[in-house]
């Protein structure tokens, strides 16, 4: 099963936006997500729309935050992705009349809300700049930029 780096991948980009300072392309900033630019864009306009981010078209323009990291926290980058599913586990639904299917799905329901809201709670008291290195790493770290 293939992982959801989204979460992963914006958080990293929003870090080097903070330490370049300057706008940068969907080129550059889709290579170090080791994407293209049009799947970048698409996975920043939840951002944009959430206003953690903008861009400017034309020279000169690229994406920029719109907000210090130190007034955004990871539950408000997890929300602005659409909430990206945490876990892949599922329920039986083969048997829905079965009562030990039922308890079973019950009880890993339960168990699931619990941990995201675990996760939710944590993801709300830290801030980007707290994942920030403390001595700013080039983007250009990023083989082929």
């Amino acid at each position: 099963m293939n992982k959801d780096t989204r979460l992963s991948d914006v958080l990293h980009v929003l870090v080097h936006m903070e330490q370049v300072g300057e706008p940068l392309t969907s080129k550059v900033l889709a290579r170090s997500m080791g994407t293209n630019p049009a799947v970048f864009r698409r996975t920043m306009a939840g951002l944009r729309d959430a206003g953690l981010v903008h861009s400017g078209k034309g020279h000169g323009g690229g994406w920029q935050l719109a907000r210090p990291l130190r007034q955004v926290t990871l539950l408000a980058v997890y929300e602005a992705l659409g909430r990206p599913k945490l876990f892949a586990i599922g329920n039986r639904s083969g048997n829905p009349d079965c009562l030990v299917e039922q308890n079973v799905n019950a009880v890993m329901q339960d168990t699931m809300a619990e941990a995201e809201a675990l996760f939710v709670e944590r993801f709300g008291t830290i801030t980007l700049d707290e994942i920030a290195p403390r001595r700013p790493v080039p983007i250009s770290v990023h083989a082929k930029i």
